[in-house]
């Protein structure tokens, strides 16, 4: 019978065995920096963040809640398809950024102003051009979903798709990069880890405003590609046009200042394949958002805080992994000890350096959703309706989808060390994407099973 090596490979049972250590040994093992955390420093930096993003994903909610009903939602199906796919880029592009700098940072590469001055236009540059392209595939993904639920193709509604998602991709990772960096670059000068603040804070505001922006630009395109004249045909589309031609100019001006810089060259040509296959993952979680949305009451308010919690959470622990294995281990060779496939149980309670981390956050993640459940519907509704059945069935959806996210994250980290891919890059969209489609998912199946006993959110509001 076949076994499994440190290095995560399968032996024969007469290979040589392998050196081993007790599990408490293994947790013992610092996870991040060469001085090992306290967990209560672990825990405060993980702790503030993440209820201030919390109060984002609450936001977020609710904007969705507040405008499913504009036009433009109404009458363009792929638009509901976009706000996860979109909101997925924004996350997968931010916190992968997040990652490269807190790496750099705990490897002390950001004590030189000139190396962050070029650490940063690298960086930005980069997210820009992944922005562009990323935006206009996702844009063309729920073209094809609009034009098979629709059965026509309307050539005005495909120009208002590609400019509203380009628009919103490039400007709110603009915007909230900055943010990022400064959270980032303080961090490090008042000795703390980032990658314990970066993600969750720069998560705090960005899927609201990545809504709200969609949602503003989005409606003010329908309404200019609107008939303005008795007949019903003269539409005004310059604004959608104009817009696309200067974000396709600046395109070559950002690849140019991307290929130029040493630390993002060779992203540009290899961190493409995570990007996009993410965008079709949580494309799919916009489907099921498009479905649902219509179907159960209140869950379009829910879908960003699970999804956003559980993105949040994971990024935390990915970049954690990242940057002890940029520490530790050279490309293609795991730390002593290490396995790619590990027990479940070993990644979330106890027997790996992760399980420290993972406790903590899976505590989070009970108590955080607990809050954020009771205060999005209090605001959604104006009091508090939630049941105990209801609030039972989203902890459970809510907290499976985390423990999924954490132990998919310690397997997809050690395995694309192992091939030599840079984890920073290439884990983070997969996993964004994936807590996007579980969280939907998940939630949906919630709402389905409550739906079949009459205990459908909101049903006791007269």
């Amino acid at each position: 019978m076949a076994s499994i090596n440190s290095s995560g490979d399968l032996k024969s049972p007469g290979d040589p065995p392998d050196k081993r250590i007790t599990d408490a040994d293994a947790e013992k093992q610092p996870l991040s920096g060469k001085k090992e955390e306290r967990w209560w420093n672990t825990l405060m930096q993980v702790a503030v963040p993440f209820f201030i993003a919390g109060c984002g994903t609450i936001g977020a909610g609710l904007v969705l809640g507040t405008v499913k009903d504009w036009d433009v939602f109404v009458n363009v199906s792929a638009i509901f398809v976009l706000v996860p796919s979109l909101s997925g880029l924004k996350g997968n592009l931010d916190m992968c950024l997040a990652s490269r700098l807190s790496t750099q940072a705990n490897l002390g590469n950001m004590d030189s102003t000139k190396e962050v001055i070029s650490m940063v236009v690298g960086n930005i540059s980069l997210v820009q051009v992944q922005a562009i392209v990323a935006a206009t595939v996702v844009s063309i993904f729920a073209i094809v979903i609009n034009t098979i639920a629709d059965g026509t193709v309307n050539g005005n509604y495909i120009l208002l798709i590609l400019a509203s998602a380009v628009f919103t991709a490039t400007t709110t990772c603009f915007v909230l990069d900055f943010v990022m960096v400064l959270v980032i670059y303080a961090s490090h000068k008042f000795k703390v880890n980032p990658d314990n603040v970066a993600t969750p804070l720069a998560a705090s505001i960005g899927d609201i405003v990545s809504n709200s922006v969609l949602a503003v630009t989005a409606q003010y395109m329908y309404e200019q590609i609107q008939p303005h004249n008795e007949d019903k045909s003269e539409v005004s589309l310059w604004q959608p046009i104009v817009l696309m031609c200067v974000y396709y100019c600046m395109l070559p001006m950002w690849v140019f200042v991307v290929w130029r810089n040493r630390y993002t060259k060779t992203v540009l040509t290899t961190g493409w394949t995570p990007v996009i296959s993410a965008l079709f993952i949580s494309g799919i979680g916009g489907i099921v958002l498009d479905q649902a949305v219509d179907q159960y009451p209140g869950y379009e308010v829910f879908q960003p805080i699970v999804n956003g919690i559980g993105g949040n959470l994971v990024c935390v622990q990915s970049s954690r992994l990242a940057t002890h294995l940029h520490q530790t281990a050279i490309p293609g060779v795991l730390p002593e000890n290490t396995r790619i496939m590990e027990w479940p149980w070993k990644t979330w309670f106890f027997g790996t350096p992760a399980a420290k981390v993972a406790r903590m956050l899976l505590v989070l993640a009970v108590l955080g959703q607990t809050i954020f459940m009771v205060v999005a519907d209090v605001v959604y509704q104006g009091i508090v309706t939630v049941q105990f059945a209801f609030g039972l069935t989203y902890l459970v959806c809510s907290l499976l989808q985390v423990m999924v996210l954490l132990y998919l994250a310690y397997v997809f980290i050690h395995l694309m060390w192992k091939k030599k891919k840079d984890p920073d890059n290439a884990a983070i969209p997969y996993l964004t994407a994936l807590g996007d489609l579980l969280g939907s998912v998940f939630l949906g199946l919630a709402f389905f099973i409550l739906s079949m006993f009459g205990m459908q959110y909101g049903n006791n509001v007269q």
